[in-house]
């Protein structure tokens, strides 16, 4: 007598199960993977954005030039004093206009004159350290630093 060849009923369940397993791992591998992608995106918008705010500050001189301790509105801002304390909810251009496709993204900015020391033989009175913090929602932080000197 010839037996039928085939899978049993057993067999087909326990293949459907690891295989089912092996699905699983994979798609929640797959996902994680989608998350993090997009995590590096926003880190690189937070980038760029900070990058925008600290070169604009570092094109203005560190003495004021006309006097006036603080000019009203950022498209007047002469000198990289002006700066200190701005702080925008949305990013926005340097004209002060709301930028819409980077409007999650918060920034902070804070001026102050570094400590004796902290960059060598340079006088701290000459120099000012521009801190530049960008926020977004889902807890990606950028701080870009630089400093001004005095010509």
């Amino acid at each position: 007598m010839r037996r039928a060849r085939g899978f049993t009923l057993i067999e087909v369940v326990v293949s459907i199960v690891v295989i089912g397993i092996a699905l699983t791992a994979i798609l929640g591998m797959l996902s994680s993977v989608a998350a993090r992608s997009g995590a590096a995106v926003l880190q690189a918008q937070a980038t760029d954005v900070a990058s925008a705010y600290l070169n604009e500050i570092l094109l203005r001189p560190v003495l004021d030039p006309d006097g006036v301790p603080i000019e009203p509105s950022r498209w007047l801002y002469d000198d990289v004093g002006d700066y200190n304390g701005l702080t925008h909810i949305g990013a926005r251009d340097q004209f002060d206009n709301a930028i819409p496709s980077l409007s999650q993204f918060d920034v902070a900015v804070s001026v102050i004159t570094p400590a004796a020391g902290e960059l060598g033989a340079v006088p701290p009175a000459s120099m000012r350290r521009i801190d530049v913090r960008v926020v977004h929602p889902s807890g990606v932080t950028v701080v870009l630093t630089g400093y001004r000197t005095v010509h």
